[in-house]
Order: structure tokens, then sequence, then C-alpha cells
């Protein structure tokens, strides 16, 4: 019973972040910088994003 709760309050959560996303046009936004800063999908560079470029032109050139 525990587990069909759950799964269906996941569900409930799941379609509300789908409906606010096609409702709001608004892409799901990533960070710059941080741990896994390889896959930054911001649009303007941030200033982490652009110390960690030059740091690795630097390294590789």
């Amino acid at each position: 019973m525990y587990f069909l709760i759950t799964f269906v309050f996941m569900l409930v959560v799941i379609a509300l972040m789908a409906v606010g996303v096609m409702f709001g046009r608004r892409a799901i936004k990533g960070s710059c910088g941080g741990v896994n800063s390889a896959a930054c999908v911001c649009i303007k560079k941030c200033a982490a994003r652009k110390k960690l470029e030059a740091e690795t032109h630097l390294t590789q050139g």
C-alpha cells in the first residue's frame, strides 16, 4: 500500500513539473561551474564557466 501511494504521489509531482514547463515556456536550466561543469547549458557564460574555460585552454595549449 505504501508503494502505491508513493508511486502515485511521484507521478503527480512529475506531471505537475511537466505542466509547469509547458506553460512556462522556460527551459530547465543547469548551473555553470560546480561538480559537473562540463555540461553547462547557460546561454550567457557566468564567471565560473569563463574561468574554467580559460584554465582549460592554458593547460591544453
